[in-house]
């Protein structure tokens, strides 16, 4: 199977380990993936902002850029959700508005083939364990995109529960949101800062030294978080514990 990378732009400016981390996850799975030089945002900023039109040559050159590939992998559920979720509104708000089927039909061939990493190894690749070890106690946080437009359930879990060496324990209030939402952070500052820090303390109360999440977004926010609280716990995305092996450990 070839598949390609999308990274996103969060990733790709700020994690790019992650980046790494998806590449030789998959690759040790067996899949040639690929990383299109040509891929950019995907418009998910400007269209949660309002700017739905501007959002929609983003929408197109994605569908150009990743047109050609078996499936599209994100380690991201905001991204992923963009383009399953709001590429079809996308193009049923230009059928409406009179602007003919083109965007409609230009998107739908990537909106099927595009996964969640989770998604990707559990549903597509049929596996749960990718034989990761990690010897750390570990909380899971199901972010909201994940949790609630992908509807990803228990496959994160699942992946975690088949670590070597890693102890996973349950997450108080783990289906809260983080604070994180975008501009929302911006917008609505002290909201964000107070539900951020109920999710970093409910973290801290479970003993872990790692709180895990699938978007590297809201392990940023949470990360900023656990910074300001002088918490000794640490933010890393599932696809960096995923990808740590006995030979090759998570630095």
């Amino acid at each position: 199977m070839r598949a390609a990378l999308f990274l996103t732009c969060v990733n790709d400016t700020l994690y790019p380990g992650t980046g790494r981390a998806v590449v030789n996850l998959l690759s040790r799975l067996g899949v040639e993936v690929d990383f299109p030089m040509g891929q950019t945002c995907c418009g998910q900023a400007h269209y949660n902002t309002g700017y739905r039109h501007q959002a929609e040559p983003l929408a197109r050159h994605f569908a150009e850029v990743f047109a050609e590939y078996d499936a599209i992998v994100t380690p991201s559920g905001s991204c992923g959700a963009m383009v399953r979720e709001l590429y079809p509104r996308m193009g049923e708000r230009a059928r409406a508005e009179g602007r003919g089927e083109g965007l409609a039909a230009a998107l739908a061939p990537v909106v099927h083939k595009t996964y969640e990493l989770t998604e990707f190894l559990v549903d597509v690749l049929g596996v749960t364990d990718v034989g990761a070890w990690f010897p750390h106690t570990v909380t899971y946080h199901p972010t909201c995109h994940g949790l609630r437009s992908l509807g990803l359930g228990d496959r994160p879990r699942r992946l975690l529960e088949a670590v070597r060496g890693l102890e996973l324990v349950e997450l108080p209030g783990a289906e809260e949101c983080c604070g994180f939402g975008g501009t929302f952070a911006v917008k609505n500052s002290d909201v964000s800062a107070a539900m951020g820090t109920d999710k970093v303390r409910n973290a801290e109360s479970t003993g872990a030294g790692v709180l895990c999440a699938a978007d590297n977004s809201c392990l940023m926010h949470l990360g900023g978080t656990m910074t300001r609280l002088r918490t000794s716990l640490r933010p890393v995305h599932l696809a960096e514990i995923l990808a740590s092996t006995e030979e090759e450990p998570l630095s």
